[in-house]
């Protein structure tokens, strides 16, 4: 199953420390406090790590909105400590690369994968997430009914690739629909100019439009030329939306453009992560439009 976290190498060295590095390469390892521990989960074995930092909610599933409370923490480690207590991290461990000396990333997947089940790594703060062999559509049900991001599909014949998006490891993520009514644009720049680089659209409730993201892709030039002309004809002065979005540069419409789009998942305050524009609804009328 996918985790939406923040990806890390954890390098253990056998004597009992640990060092974390997140995929820019920058050391997290005083942003994770509750993870130290993990330096004698091994005992001596020298050992480097692949997983994904996660927090996780009330249902046990990693939560994107809560990790960012403990992210870029790395300079003030009695800040981290503090929030280790409210918002605990939890490592997803999913790879090893290098054990007892040698190094992994030449072996299969699927050999790796039994190295790293035999570590037997499961600890108040880390764990070893179960692994689907086939299965797949059954897999992609689960994943749908419960509600979360993707699946991450790997041949079991795979090397390891650092530093490369390996086309053996393929991300699967769920995309969900939803419809919404565009509020306002943001001009775009460069070869956009003229254009909508970004629309900003809501949600009607309770008879208001509530803002619920900003959406920059999904169009090509000519959706994109036949968006910029509906909207140059309901521009009006006043923002329609309930509360006034943090976009800087806004340009307000009518509220009477509908649209669908594709996103990952929603914020806790009902915004759409990774949103997308999928097609235009003309078929389709805004509840309660503003005249």
């Amino acid at each position: 199953m996918k985790q939406d976290g923040q990806r890390a190498m954890i390098y253990l060295p056998g004597d009992g420390t640990v060092l974390m590095r997140a995929r820019s390469d920058t050391d997290i390892t005083s942003t994770y406090p509750e993870l130290l521990p993990l330096a004698g989960a091994l005992g001596g074995r020298p050992t480097v790590l692949d997983g994904e930092i996660v927090a996780l909610d009330e249902q046990g599933q990693s939560d994107f909105e809560r990790l960012q409370q403990r992210m870029g923490l790395a300079s003030s480690p009695a800040k981290a400590t503090r929030m280790a207590a409210r918002v605990p991290a939890h490592l997803m461990v999913f790879d090893v690369v290098y054990l007892d000396g040698r190094l992994l990333t030449g072996l299969p997947y699927a050999v790796r994968r039994g190295l790293l089940e035999d570590l037997g790594l499961a600890g108040p703060s880390w764990s070893t997430p179960a692994a689907i062999i086939g299965h797949g559509a059954q897999a992609w049900e689960t994943v749908l009914a419960a509600g979360l991001e993707g699946l991450l599909a790997k041949r079991l014949d795979s090397r390891y690739e650092p530093g490369v998006r390996s086309k053996s490891w393929l991300k699967i993520k769920v995309h969900r629909l939803a419809d919404v009514v565009v509020g306002g644009w943001v001009p775009g720049r460069g070869r956009l100019a003229g254009l909508p680089g970004a629309v900003m659209v809501g949600e009607r409730r309770d008879r208001l439009l509530h803002y619920v993201g900003s959406v920059g892709t999904g169009w090509n030039e000519a959706e994109r030329a036949r968006l910029a002309a509906l909207l140059q004809v309901a521009v009006i002065d006043a923002c329609p939306f309930a509360q006034l979005p943090p976009v800087a540069g806004a340009r307000w419409v009518l509220p009477r453009l509908v649209g669908e789009v594709r996103y990952s998942s929603r914020t806790r305050a009902g915004r759409l992560r990774h949103p997308s524009w999928h097609r235009l609804r003309p078929d389709l009328a805004p509840a309660n439009p503003l005249t």
